[in-house]
């Protein structure tokens, strides 16, 4: 129970850049996970290689990079990875585990790894041509005497080393693909704001000619009404005219149709007031009257306000945007 207990703690403390136990001094990231100082370094100028060396002037940020645990945004102050705090518990816990532990990391897995040729030897060597671990007995009379090796924790290291710079350019890759991920994000959301933004000038522009259009529209509307009005004020005024002559007109034939049924002839010859005295100089004076005071021909005619708008709407019809600034 107790290796149990101890395996799983190693596990916890093992950096997932290097894949090795945590170095100190371990940096704790805003997301709470952890890295060696040297590992986050890595990453963070696999992601930032133009940042440079702590304290110079050149560089006023101090860049950003993506935790390889949770992807979250590592943001950094102008002392780049050197501004990250260090995780001392982290740290202490690793010192306790170390104490507790008298062997290295694996070791009890590489105590059982045995040659399967030569049970009683470890296997301690490597085969560069093979490719394969294997013991000292194999190399000096077995299946690999004519093969060059190396020493097993050297390959190993070696090794782990290549892994770990192959995942930290991993997650170099990941964070620029992350990167241009965003930038495209962005850029959509760009396009969506100009594209807003021509609309709604676009409709401030027509709006504009809708406006002058309906303006123009009222001004020769009026021009109609007023010269209608005009016209029809004179016509009804030489309606009225004629209307008081055709009055006049017709109480004098009443007043010669009554002075015609006076059966008395010495009254009807006698009187100077009748009818027959006053008719022939009303009559006279009515024909005098102008019957000449009538409108023109045609004057009841409002087609010269007639417009043509034809080369207008093709003209309307053409409206395109400008290619050019």
């Amino acid at each position: 129970a107790e290796a149990r207990s101890m395996e799983s703690l190693e596990k916890q403390l093992i950096c997932p850049i290097c894949l090795e136990m945590f170095t100190k001094p371990v940096v704790i990231l805003p997301c709470q996970h952890n890295l060696c100082r040297k590992c986050a370094n890595d990453v963070f100028q696999a992601s930032n290689p133009l940042w440079q060396s702590r304290g110079s002037s050149a560089v006023p940020s101090g860049g950003r990079f993506r935790c390889p645990s949770c992807r979250h945004e590592v943001v950094l102050d102008r002392h780049g990875v050197y501004g990250l705090q260090r995780n001392l518990l982290v740290e202490n816990i690793i010192d306790i585990y170390k104490q507790e532990s008298a062997r290295p990391l694996h070791a009890k897995a590489e105590q059982h790894l045995m040659c399967e040729e030569h049970e009683d030897e470890r296997i301690n060597i490597y085969c560069l041509r093979c490719e394969v671990p294997t013991c000292s007995l194999c190399k000096v009379f077995g299946a690999h005497k004519d093969c060059e090796v190396a020493p097993l924790p050297a390959v190993y290291q070696r090794q782990k080393s290549e892994l770990s710079d192959g995942i930290a350019m991993l997650v170099a890759g990941n964070d620029r693909i992350q990167a241009i991920i965003t930038q495209m994000e962005e850029i959509c959301h760009t396009i969506e704001e100009n594209g807003r933004r021509q609309k709604q000038h676009l409709g401030l522009r027509f709006d504009t000619l809708c406006s002058i259009l309906e303006e123009r529209k009222k001004e020769l509307l009026q021009s109609i009404a007023q010269e209608q009005e005009t016209k029809v004020q004179r016509v009804r005024g030489l309606i009225r005219q004629y209307g008081d002559h055709l009055e006049a007109s017709s109480k004098l034939v009443e007043s010669a149709i009554h002075a015609m049924e006076e059966p008395q002839m010495a009254v009807y010859l006698q009187d100077p007031t009748a009818p027959r005295f006053l008719l022939p100089c009303r009559i006279t004076d009515m024909s005098k009257v102008s019957m000449s005071s009538r409108p023109e021909p045609g004057y009841e005619n409002m087609d010269h306000f007639s417009i043509n708008v034809d080369y207008v709407a093709e003209m309307l019809r053409t409206i395109e945007f400008q290619t050019g600034a």
